[in-house]
């Protein structure tokens, strides 16, 4: 019998290939998509939402930018306005890059993607609507039933009743009306017009035209808010030059990054005159700058909120008393410990172990140690070397103050209390940064400093040309997480912070617990002051980045 032929195997298209192929992908992020959506983007979206709200232990009325006007003053309409005209910049970026294809077919595929993708932005935009209108439904169950009677199945009922209520009804019929017309152009779209780029074209059309929304709509919300604010000083009899201050502080930072611009363009200059004229001018620049910062800046934060103001103060101390001291002292002893010495094993365990152990107890430690009566231990060191008591925790005094006294407040210093929390966290951290260090030393090539020894460099000479640039990025990381963390700081703050210290030891972190903590709890007022510390943390890491961009060595 004849052996049979083999058949040939059964062939799919490439289209069909690359669909099943997006498909079991899209499958297997989904369930990391959902737990990102549920436990970072939605928190973050309902706590923005949460702050336009007179909000206490239920939902309130809406404020606006009220509780911003509140924490930061005029430099409210200042900042989102900006926030506006920033979003659609990045609208008008994203279109610009959906139609920059040079071949006019791509072009016309790309142009083919702005429909769907409106309708993905849409569905997008319109579920976080719905989602804004149901949520305070879904919170205020609690005072709709109050005073009924409480018989099985109360909550569910009310429940349900949310969905059917007619704003949220009506919002959610146009969510599912833009959802099912995104899944319908999206395929039929992507069959009759797709190529390979035609995903990435969908992608830039939804995200213009989500960006496009936000900015018109922060731009309506900046201009109603500093329209009725104009409106009362004018009923109060006074004058609010909100626009001036937008113009003058605008020109101010713009000014400020052309001088770093001229600053930086000047390191690169062969000519040492063009170089010198370089500098001059940033430096002219600058001046101007910081005049014209100076001068508005504090008008526009003279109806802000003082512990707002203050507990920033208090952070940017914090951080500038803790992380450039942990950072060296990371490196010195990471770099002590990177050398060939006995029992180096121990030594790493030995400093890692504070920033394993647990905060409370190290926190409670430490406040026994700087304790205010004099058989505590800091107390004994000064008295044997002739230095007088100290209260530590309990001093609210600036330490320049306690050296100079009468000294203005401005100049008077971190108080003790924050001195003796610093030294803390400087102590915590250390061992840390020392175990990331030896990791970045650990990646340098041998080769490198056997190289060096041939050219006779000695051991300084080695460190400060081969071993700081080749760990500019472990440094780079380090001061990163370390600024951010440190403006996040709180638990060793809480634990150590007393009474006797008045607000001398209250970061931004703590003052926005407080607020939300309190008897009588601001939830609206304190998600605002949590988006301005958001805010702050996201500028530092991008003025970060630039400044690291250009000294940062990857090898």
């Amino acid at each position: 019998m004849a052996a049979r032929a083999a058949r040939p195997p059964k062939t799919t298209s490439r289209r069909a290939r690359l669909l099943r192929e997006n498909l079991t992908a899209y499958a297997l992020i989904s369930p990391a998509m959902i737990l990102l959506f549920i436990f970072g983007i939605f928190p973050v979206g309902f706590a923005f939402f949460v702050s336009l709200h007179r909000w206490r232990r239920f939902p309130g009325d809406y404020m606006g930018l009220g509780n911003y006007v509140r924490a930061l003053g005029d430099l409210t309409y200042v900042l989102f306005f900006w926030l506006a005209v920033g979003a659609l910049i990045y609208a008008a970026v994203l279109f610009w890059r959906l139609l920059r294809e040079d071949n006019p077919a791509e072009r016309r595929r790309a142009f083919s993607a702005i429909l769907p993708g409106a309708a993905a932005g849409g569905a997008v935009l319109t579920f976080v609507g719905w989602s804004a209108i149901l949520l305070p439904l879904i919170l205020n169950i609690p005072q709709r039933i109050r005073g009924q009677e409480r018989v099985p199945g109360l909550f569910v009922n009310e429940l349900f009743a949310s969905f059917q209520m007619p704003q949220a009804a009506d919002a959610g019929n146009l969510f599912l009306a833009l959802l099912i017309a995104a899944l319908i152009l999206i395929p039929f779209w992507r069959r009759l017009l797709g190529g390979e780029k035609w995903d990435v074209h969908l992608l830039y059309a939804a995200g213009a035209a989500v960006a496009a929304v936000v900015g018109v709509l922060l731009m309506q919300l900046t201009l109603e808010t500093i329209s009725a604010a104009v409106e009362a000083a004018r009923i109060a009899g006074e004058a609010l030059p909100v626009w001036s201050q937008i113009i003058l502080i605008s020109a101010g930072v713009g000014l400020l990054a052309a001088a770093y611009g001229l600053w930086t363009r000047a390191g690169r200059q062969d000519s040492s005159d063009r170089r010198t004229l370089i500098t001059a001018l940033a430096a002219v620049v600058l001046l101007i700058a910081g005049y014209l910062l100076a001068a508005q800046l504090p008008t526009a934060l003279a109806a802000a909120d003082r512990n707002v103001i203050s507990g920033f103060g208090i952070t940017v101390m914090f951080v500038l008393g803790t992380v450039p001291f942990q950072l060296a002292l990371g490196l010195a002893f990471g770099y002590l410990l990177y050398q060939n010495i006995k029992a180096k094993s121990l030594f790493r365990v030995a400093y890692f172990i504070p920033y394993v152990m647990p905060f409370v107890a190290t926190s409670i430690v430490f406040t026994l140690i700087f304790g205010h009566r004099p058989l505590s231990i800091m107390n004994q060191v000064f008295t044997s070397l002739g230095l007088p008591l100290q209260k530590w925790l309990l001093e609210p005094k600036g330490v320049v103050e306690l050296l100079i006294p009468g000294v203005p407040d401005v100049l008077s210093g971190p108080s003790l209390a924050l001195i003796v929390i610093m030294i803390y966290t400087t102590w915590t951290y250390i061992g840390y940064d020392a175990a990331v260090f030896l990791a970045g030393l650990g990646n340098i090539p041998a080769d490198v400093y056997e190289a060096a020894r041939i050219d006779g460099a000695n051991s300084w000479q080695m460190f400060r040309r081969i071993t700081l640039p080749l760990l500019s990025p472990t440094t780079f990381f380090l001061t990163l997480i370390a600024v951010i963390g440190t403006f996040q700081a709180f638990t060793q703050l809480w634990i150590m912070r007393t009474p006797a210290a008045q607000s001398s030891v209250d970061t931004i972190g703590v003052t926005i617990f407080e607020t939300i903590n309190s008897t009588d709890p601001n939830m609206g007022y304190g998600s605002a002051m949590a988006f301005v510390l958001f805010g702050v943390i996201l500028i530092l890491t991008f003025v970060q980045n630039r400044i690291a961009s250009r000294s940062v060595f990857y090898g």
